[in-house]
């Protein structure tokens, strides 16, 4: 839980449907703030809501869930992240973000992933809308001609391409 509360998040609660002494066992070697145990999948989706209410303006709540029963959580989380190595197919199908391999250390690694990428489509955007405003603008007083523009229009797509692959060169373990 230590990447966890070093990338931002924090609260971690454990909504499952085992019995009390299985869950406090987890919970306690998770770390985790709280749990509630003997939960059906309907009392899961209560809970969460009530966390979500219960949440200042702006923030999210992302939910990790493997099984079949997680389905109905994992879609009305604001992220719902599926263990897909063991995970039921409608976990997966239901949830925004699926970890392949069953470990739950890879979600620190997903956020930073997330991140970097939000970044870097916020840069293509701004990138592309500000080199189309200033060619609308030297091709409204005739400073630009047509082809200038169509050249700088499939340049600016060619460099927001360039700029995206940085994402493939992330380090996992920073």
């Amino acid at each position: 839980m230590s990447g966890l509360r070093a990338a931002g998040v924090r609260r971690v609660v454990m909504l499952t449907g085992d019995r009390e002494a299985s869950a406090a066992c987890v919970a306690s070697a998770a770390c985790v703030d709280e749990y509630v145990a003997g939960l059906l999948p309907e009392d899961k989706v209560a809970r969460l809501e009530a966390i979500k209410a219960a949440l200042p303006a702006g923030r999210k709540v992302a939910f990790v869930g493997d099984g079949m029963n997680d389905a109905p959580v994992l879609m009305r989380a604001d992220v719902g992240i599926a263990m897909g190595g063991l995970g039921s197919d409608a976990a997966i199908e239901a949830a925004d973000v699926v970890i392949m391999d069953d470990k739950v250390e890879r979600l620190p690694m997903a956020m930073r992933i997330a991140a970097l990428t939000r970044r870097i489509v916020v840069q293509n955007i701004v990138f592309s809308l500000g080199v189309k405003a200033a060619f609308l603008v030297l091709g409204a007083f005739g400073e630009a001609s047509m082809w200038e523009a169509v050249i700088a229009d499939v340049g600016v797509a060619l460099l927001a391409v360039v700029n995206a692959m940085r994402a493939t060169k992330m380090d996992p373990g920073k």
